[in-house]
């Protein structure tokens, strides 16, 4: 299983994050709770996955990250833990 990936992201999706970020207003306190997440390294499937916190939801697929979502949408995937 891969690992997400937290460097050498592709610059587009990058600035895809950053601007989920920023338009969707994503609490520091959640990127703080994301980055603790990242910190222990974790598994996630081939396929797509994602990973709830208390005040967003973090989609991705295989090692990267693709979006963030706020709660009460709909992420597709495998849910982590």
């Amino acid at each position: 299983m891969p690992r997400v990936r937290r460097h050498n992201f592709p610059p587009a999706l990058f600035h895809h994050l950053l601007d989920r970020v920023q338009c969707r207003k994503i609490p520091t306190s959640q990127l703080q709770l994301l980055a603790k997440w990242l910190d222990a390294e974790p598994e996630v499937p081939e396929g797509p996955w994602y990973k709830r916190f208390s005040g967003m939801t973090v989609c991705g697929e295989g090692e990267l990250i693709k979006t963030f979502l706020l709660p009460g949408q709909a992420p597709k995937g495998q849910r982590v833990t």
